[in-house]
């Protein structure tokens, strides 16, 4: 957001094809002549990764809702015609901002990989084992690397399936109570799962170009439904890694919830006991 207060950043970015809109189809379009483009991209940045073996260099695209950033933009023009004093109000603002990291020629690849990823503090920076979610990440990573190519989305606003961070703190404490992790939403009055996938999906689309085959890695049914409502065809491919006794019942109410998640898979692991499971310990 602070790139604006300075004008002539938003023109460099706009000649160097590095700001790009989306409309509601996922097509690139300009702001000025569009009465209201849907997403703002900028991008790529250069992003080297660190993965065994190597340091493959990723591109990565960070995008927000172009109402939010219009927002923005209406605040930074106060910031400049006040001064200082505004800038608290610049501060207080905030945006959901999602990325994308796209990994070798991913618009003409056959059927590249895509993972669309929902943020998850405590497993994909914590490592936490009650989820699957960081080894999800990671494998993705993994496998687009070992392909040559393919998109890693990642949805910032997807905290606890919607919730936030807050509210997911106090529905893991209702979990160690007894209840599922879809229980535990509705107990608080929130929706089991208020995530939403058509910008990821938009996002996709643009990145495919006239290209429309890509291979899903997940076992989220909502995923794959998005991204075909924006025209891609879709192979999905169940990604089981990341189980834990400290997860177990997480991921059979995910199952039990239409995920593709192979019961086999859930049957190898014992849940944890009330003596090992101790998230306040150790």
């Amino acid at each position: 957001m602070f790139s604006y207060v300075d004008p002539t950043v938003k023109r460099d970015l706009l000649r160097e094809g590095k700001l790009i809109f989306l409309d509601e189809y996922g097509r690139e379009c300009a702001d000025h002549k569009h009465p209201n483009p849907l997403i703002s991209m900028v991008g790529p940045v250069p992003l080297p990764v660190s993965l065994c073996p190597g340091e493959p260099r990723f591109h990565w695209y960070a995008w927000v809702k172009h109402s939010d950033l219009h927002r923005i933009e209406q605040v930074v023009e106060q910031v400049r015609l006040e001064g200082p004093r505004m800038l608290f109000a610049l501060l207080s603002e905030s945006m959901a901002v999602n990325s994308v990291l796209l990994f070798g020629d991913f618009e003409h690849a056959r059927a590249p990989l895509v993972r669309v990823h929902s943020n998850c503090l405590t497993g994909d920076v914590f490592g936490s084992m009650r989820c699957d979610c960081g080894p999800q990440l990671q494998h993705a990573l993994e496998r687009i690397h070992n392909e040559g190519a393919g998109a890693l989305v990642y949805m910032a606003g997807h905290e606890g399936r919607g919730i936030g961070l807050w509210a997911k703190a106090i529905t893991y404490l209702l979990q160690d109570a007894g209840q599922d992790t879809y229980q535990a939403n509705e107990k608080l009055g929130l929706p089991a799962d208020s995530r939403d996938f058509h910008d990821a999906a938009l996002v996709v689309r643009y990145f495919r170009g006239a290209n429309d085959d890509i291979r899903l890695l997940g076992n989220n049914p909502m995923k794959r439904e998005a991204l075909e409502a924006v025209g891609l065809r879709v192979t999905q491919e169940p990604q089981v890694v990341g189980l834990t006794r400290f997860n177990i019942r997480y991921l059979t109410s995910k199952q039990q919830k239409g995920h593709i998640i192979p019961k086999d898979a859930l049957d190898s692991i014992a849940p944890a006991s009330a003596a090992d499971d101790d998230v306040h310990g150790t």
